[in-house]
């Protein structure tokens, strides 16, 4: 009887994931034309994805690079957009050239994506596209998310929002389409691993770039590397935890660290959590 009545939920919630990637279907559709701001991550690859299956080459992928995107990522976004043929476009942001954004406000990410949705807004108008769109999910409202605002106000549309598409749904829905970001891990800019209120450098984010890349390499694969002056702070998942304990691995852990010119390595006890720097505002 469990059984049964699991299959049916799973049957359900199958049917409701379908229902709503058919209302962004349709509403990418009535859009005519878009630009996706696409990193790579989960939920702009699927709606990437998604746009270009409806419209071709009315659809074009954007990625905004500097010195605050993750190389992982950058590889990740070049494999997908090689993999299923879309369109796809690398422009520059210089958010670096903003003191408002390497001061680092809590509200830092705000003059980031009014960097990246102006550069996109120009593109579009060169090129004839009608819509900007983000990969902002229904899982995201709840959190402290201040580039919402630079969205809101240069009217990028946020479609997977709109059709009520959780986390969780983008990535049953990546899989069935063979996105082979539909299990990654979520993934954020490299200047969320610098607190805030302390100057955000390229040389800050090039030794976070680097550390997350050799633990990853030592195969932990839920990791930041926050940036402490020169302490160096890791968090891993909490499945990985047990092994980053292990008085080995916390060796080669520290190893590894301390030749990129961290003088101090430590593990956050409390493991991996989205924003864990928002817990000092």
């Amino acid at each position: 009887m469990i059984t049964q009545t699991g299959s049916i939920a799973s049957a359900t919630e199958s049917e409701v994931s379908t229902s709503k990637e058919e209302k962004l279907r349709v509403l990418l559709r009535s859009f005519g034309s878009v630009i996706v701001a696409f990193s790579g991550g989960v939920d702009s690859a699927y709606l990437a994805y998604v746009a270009s299956d409806e419209l071709g080459e009315r659809a074009l992928a954007a990625t905004g690079d500097s010195a605050s995107y993750p190389s992982f990522q950058r590889e990740l976004a070049d494999n997908l957009t090689k993999h299923f043929g879309l369109h796809h476009e690398i422009i520059f942001t210089e958010e670096f050239d903003d003191l408002n954004y390497t001061s680092n406000p809590p509200n830092r990410c705000y003059y980031c994506k009014s960097e990246l949705y102006t550069k996109l807004g120009q593109l579009a108008r060169e090129r004839g596209f009608e819509v900007i769109c983000d990969g902002t999910n229904a899982d995201d409202v709840g959190d402290y998310r201040p580039g919402r605002e630079a969205a809101r106000e240069l009217g990028v549309r946020s479609p997977l929002l709109e059709c009520g598409l959780t986390k969780s749904e983008i990535r049953e829905l990546s899989r069935r389409a063979g996105l082979a970001t539909w299990n990654e891990p979520a993934s954020a800019c490299l200047s969320s691993r610098v607190p805030y209120g302390q100057v955000v450098t390229i040389e800050k984010l090039s030794m976070v770039d680097e550390a997350e890349t050799a633990l990853k390499q030592l195969g932990f694969r839920q990791v930041r590397v926050r940036h402490h002056g020169n302490v160096a702070r890791i968090e891993v998942g909490d499945e990985e935890m047990p092994r980053a304990l292990d008085p080995e691995m916390t060796r080669q852990m520290s190893i590894a660290l301390k030749a990129l010119g961290f003088k101090y390595v430590t593990l956050d006890l409390e493991g991996y959590r989205t924003g864990s720097l928002n817990e000092a505002l």
